[in-house]
């Protein structure tokens, strides 16, 4: 069963693919910092978005990550595109010991 977390996370200065930069997705980071722990990206599982509307217009608010850890744990982590300049962009959503998750 998944922990629910939504903690903000340190991501790491190096980045696993940059090829999402041409359709608008954030750089997605090797590991992360998260409270005394190192969460290491093994694999992708899945990716998707979630939108919010203001005024009538929709936009883009959030890319939504399945990772498969290197300790084989599964870890939900999304990218806030709305968050402030020295705000945290990368939040830790959800834990758990293994499988996959339901996250958006």
């Amino acid at each position: 069963m998944a922990q629910f977390v939504s903690e903000a996370l340190t991501a790491s200065a190096e980045t696993i693919d940059t090829g999402g930069l041409g359709r608008g997705e954030p750089p997605l980071p090797k590991d992360f910092a998260w409270r005394d722990e190192r969460l290491a990206v093994r694999e992708v599982v899945r990716t998707w978005r979630s939108t919010t509307t203001d005024r009538g217009d929709t936009y883009l608010a959030r890319h939504w990550y399945e990772l498969a850890l290197a300790d084989g744990r599964i870890a939900v982590v999304y990218f806030d595109r709305k968050a402030h300049r020295g705000q945290a962009r990368w939040w830790l959503y959800t834990i758990a010991a293994g499988g996959t998750e339901d996250g958006g």
